[in-house]
């Protein structure tokens, strides 16, 4: 069965953006730390790089890896909107959950107006493919949270103090194991943990 992997970065009092979103204030270390980080990720995980932005990251041609669908909150599809994509990763299957959102914004979205447990549950029952990636956000990352089989969180060495939280749901302890934990120069550690 396809496995439901939230892959997000979060700081250290675990939010995934600022109050109104931003993530811009995520440390990167310096050029070479950044550049470092950043290829890493690129290989271990390249369809996570925007399409608009896999030519300049030198994964055009990559194929996906570990992920050939994604599955978004409203909230974490806006800021592509903003600079004009309204299509972020055509080159996965990609889903927004949305009651607000027309249906019709791209040919290339599935815009999912409720039910995102059921949407997900269909898309782990399909045969063959490659794992979901949970993008975001928070709050729709609460909701799927009996869903969630791994976490590949990149913890960045920053508080944010307030902001969007990486799990905006009910009380509902859940343990993971870490099955693995890479950390780079610029403070950031990549940790991967599977639901027990």
């Amino acid at each position: 069965m396809r496995k439901l992997v939230y892959y997000v970065g979060v700081t250290l009092d675990g939010r995934i953006a600022g109050p109104g979103g931003e993530f811009d204030f995520f440390p990167q270390g310096d050029e070479k730390q950044s550049a470092a980080y950043t290829a890493w990720m690129s290989a271990a995980y390249p369809e996570t790089v925007p399409t608009a932005f896999r030519a300049a990251s030198g994964v055009a041609d990559t194929p996906n890896r570990a992920f050939d669908t994604v599955v978004m909150g409203r909230g974490t599809w806006l800021p592509g909107l903003a600079v004009g994509m309204t299509s972020p990763y055509a080159h996965l299957r990609q889903y927004v959950v949305s009651s607000t959102l027309d249906p019709a914004t791209d040919p290339a979205l599935t815009v999912v107006p409720d039910d995102p447990l059921g949407l997900v549950r269909k898309l782990k029952r399909e045969e063959g493919g490659l794992d979901i990636w949970l993008c975001g956000g928070g709050r729709l990352a609460g909701t799927l949270l009996p869903e969630i089989d791994e976490l590949v969180f990149k913890s960045y060495p920053v508080v944010a103090g307030a902001g969007i939280p990486a799990f905006d749901g009910g009380f509902d302890p859940t343990a993971f194991d870490v099955l693995q934990r890479t950390a780079f120069d610029n403070g950031v550690c990549v940790t991967r943990f599977v639901r027990r």
